[in-house]
């Protein structure tokens, strides 16, 4: 798993502003009428609505999309009792996860008592605020009891979800497992390691499905829960077993399914051997499993395997859950979350595993193509069809068990409002990262006597994606790493100083190499030589020797002067003659492709067709479909002059040459990004119905201009510059970048190395 540090955690937490979530207004707040009808006198007309008929609250306020997460602090994560205040930061984080997988807004609540009657009655008293209540971080026995009395009395979702949540994907697993294996549940013998929350929730759900309570054995931290037992209390007593054993590794002989659910090293290789034929192990301690991932493979060759660990196949996360099944269960009004719902919840996990996986799936996994069977049965947290499936299924089964109060009557209308509804947010960047980490390359970032270059590097070791190389001065760059301890620089990083005597062979073999290329363009062998002095020259011709896979250049650097080498060493793809900058534009509605915003100063039709070209393989490189629109001042052939005349030329070239291209122009930009205008006004267009995602500019300034704007007044957050149409992974970041920016830009450098042509390259040039 991808490293954290304390500073990585508390900075995340702390920068900016402080926590992780905040209250935005929906409505316009811009004039006076717009604050008198937010507040006084405007606001009254709601409430006397609200006061004659309740359910207008769905109508006229947040309610509905409007979810508690409460928690008393008595079981934060693995850490123990922390208290209310020290469980804030997860009850926050949680409150992240469900508007960005599901859009629903959230109040995290932390309430300091551990007195049951007080915790209910608070939120008994605070429930009319909500459209669900999401318990979390509460110890057992309490929670069970806590949870029981506050669905009884409140008429909205309720879910513990430390219990619910890891039952329902945990099943989810066991079901294909199960049938993977040609097994029956009702035959199945289980064992359970833990005598929890979650293993007491994963039991009960388990067995409601199929599996016979007596072939269950559960144990606990003193062993198998029997009737030799008298210590015993009333939630642990349902699980005694007839069976005359008391220990785990006596449980586990002939077993059919294990369930970890309680600390790591509980179990051993023996114990896994000594396990039925096609034994299924779910060992989801975290962050170290009851049996390590390694140890489990080795005990046996037939065995099928889950942990609650990213970095292996069949992760079992709550995340898959919770932000679904509470958006269907909301979406009709659910009175509850009843035994009904969280079934449908797992059998569309099951369904959604065995389905073909889409190909931005595999992608984001760097898996050529992810396919049901014992790596891979359940389904991966990226995949945007999570919350079409559950929802949707979730919010059948409310109706059919009669808790609904709002009915869908369209499911397929209801599934394209789910997609439109969660939009882009950060899934992008997150899908980046994944497919960096699964495959990761040697980076070579060119100003590495740099703090920020540094901690960035570093950041990239943690993340799991990348081998950095780093060009400076080796003196200033260990003065930097020894007194900012970034440690894991050394041992995990390579430190090259192209300066140095040292490297004065590598410097002639690069120079000879330089040379040879160049030599007709005025390039002597000295000049070249001289070059190679040039961390930038230097970083670039390591990449183009296949001395590593990818380059990072600019934080101290002028764009054009790294620009510069990157194309007299490199040069374009071998399709076109131009290359591109595009930034990523990301609002709270959407997220675009801007480009050319970094090379073409006035392009001609040809450049425009080059831009459009690599900028559409980038887009698919990176996992999305690109929905194209060259823009100008005019629409489509209103002015026969200037730039709407070489985007018409170029945009006719691009439908007759490369009819596979989404693409249309010239267009104003209103009528690109508005869908509905569009199509009112130009019916006739090549993207009818579709929701453009890609601007081309018609110059550079148009569209440095827009996104600089975009950034500052806007809002929007940017990733970039993106150097399209380099026959390497070169890439540049912006003079003084930020550290984050630094590994968002290394991270997508990993994702082009990744690429079959980088690839190919380096087998046929270099016999790799």
């Amino acid at each position: 798993m991808a490293k954290i540090t304390k500073e990585d955690a508390l900075k995340y937490h702390s920068e900016n502003r402080p926590g992780k979530i905040e209250v935005v207004p929906t409505t316009p707040y811009a004039t006076q009428r717009d604050l008198a009808l937010a507040y006084t006198p405007g606001v009254a007309e709601p409430c006397l609505e609200i006061e004659k008929n309740k359910d207008d609250a769905y109508l006229y306020t947040a309610k509905g999309n409007l979810v508690a997460v409460i928690s008393n602090g008595t079981a934060v994560l693995g850490l123990g009792n922390l208290g209310a205040l020290a469980g804030k930061p997860v009850m926050e984080g949680k409150g992240l996860l469900f508007k960005i997988f599901s859009d629903i807004d959230v109040f995290d609540i932390e309430l300091d008592t551990e007195d049951i009657d007080k915790f209910i009655e608070t939120v008994k008293i605070m429930a009319p605020t909500f459209g669900g209540i999401n318990l979390e971080d509460i110890k057992a026995p309490e929670c069970f009891e806590i949870e029981r009395r506050v669905k009884e009395e409140l008429d909205i979702p309720v879910m513990h979800d430390d219990q619910h949540g890891t039952a329902i994907i945990a099943a989810a697993g066991i079901v294909n497992a199960v049938q993977l294996v040609n097994k029956k549940l009702k035959d199945i013998k289980m064992v359970i390691s833990g005598a929890g929350a979650s293993a007491m929730a994963c039991t009960n759900l388990i067995t409601s499905m199929g599996v016979e309570m007596k072939n269950v054995v559960m144990c606990d931290s003193k062993g198998v829960i029997n009737k030799n037992r008298n210590d015993l209390n009333e939630y642990k007593k349902r699980f005694i077993t007839n069976r005359k054993i008391n220990t785990l590794e006596e449980a586990m002989k002939g077993a059919d399914l294990f369930l970890g659910l309680s600390v790591k090293d509980t179990v051993t290789k023996d114990m896994v051997k000594s396990m039925a034929k096609n034994p299924i192990v779910f060992a989801m301690a975290n962050p170290d499993p009851e049996i390590s991932y390694e140890d489990a493979k080795a005990s046996r060759e037939d065995i099928l395997l889950a942990t609650g660990r990213s970095d292996y196949p069949n992760q079992v996360n709550n995340v898959l859950g919770f932000p679904f099944i509470f958006r269907g269960a909301l979406d009709v009004r659910a009175k509850a979350i009843n035994e009904e719902m969280k079934i449908a919840a797992v059998h569309a996990l099951a369904e959604l595993a065995r389905e073909d996986v889409p190909e931005e799936v595999s992608n984001a996994y760097n898996t050529k193509h992810l396919v049901y069977g014992k790596e891979y049965f359940i389904p991966k947290p990226l995949d945007p069809r999570l919350i079409t499936k559950v929802s949707a299924a979730v919010a059948k089964a409310a109706m059919d068990s009669g808790v609904a109060r709002k009915p869908i009557e369209d499911f397929e209308k209801y599934e394209e409002e789910l997609i439109e509804r969660i939009g882009a947010g950060n899934k992008l960047i997150r899908r980046i990262y994944i497919q960096a980490k699964n495959n990761p390359k040697k980076v070579v970032f060119a100003d590495a006597d740099n703090y920020n270059v540094l901690r960035a590097a570093e950041v990239c070791i943690h993340e799991g994606f990348a081998e950095p190389i780093l060009l400076g001065r080796k003196e200033k760059i260990q003065e930097i790493i020894s007194e900012y301890q970034l440690e894991d620089l050394n041992g995990h990083a390579t430190i090259i100083d192209p300066y140095s005597h040292d490297e004065s062979a590598r410097r002639q073999k690069y120079a000879k190499f330089f040379f040879e290329k160049r030599s007709r363009k005025g390039v002597r062998y000295k000049d070249a030589y001289e070059k190679m002095h040039n961390r930038n020259y230097f970083g670039a011709m390591m990449i183009e020797q296949g001395e590593a896979d990818a380059f990072i250049g600019g934080f101290a650097t002028k764009y054009s002067e790294v620009l510069g080498p990157i194309l007299e060493v490199i040069r374009c793809t071998d399709t076109i003659d131009h290359i591109a900058g595009m930034y990523v534009v990301r609002t709270k509605q959407r997220r675009l492709f801007f480009a050319d915003t970094t090379v073409n100063i006035r392009p001609d039709a040809q450049t425009l067709v080059d831009t459009t070209l690599t900028v559409a393989g980038a887009i698919k490189q990176l996992g999305e479909q690109p929905v194209i629109s060259i823009l100008s001042y005019s629409n489509f052939g209103s002015s026969k002059s200037g730039s709407p005349e070489r985007v018409k030329k170029a945009v006719e070239i691009l439908h007759k040459e490369h009819p596979e291209i989404i693409v249309d122009g010239e267009m104003q930009a209103n009528f690109a990004l508005n869908t509905d205008l569009r199509d009112k006004h130009f019916p006739f267009s090549k993207i009818k119905g579709l929701k453009v995602n890609t601007l081309i500019f018609p110059n550079l300034s148009s569209g440095n201009i827009a996104y600089k704007m975009m950034q500052e007044i806007g809002g929007a957050e940017v990733l970039g510059p993106i150097l399209c149409g380099i026959k390497r992974a070169d890439h540049i970041v912006q003079l003084g970048a930020s550290v984050r920016e630094i590994v968002n830009m290394a991270a997508i450098a990993v994702v082009d190395a990744q690429s079959p042509n980088r690839t190919e390259h380096f087998k046929n040039k270099f016999k790799v």
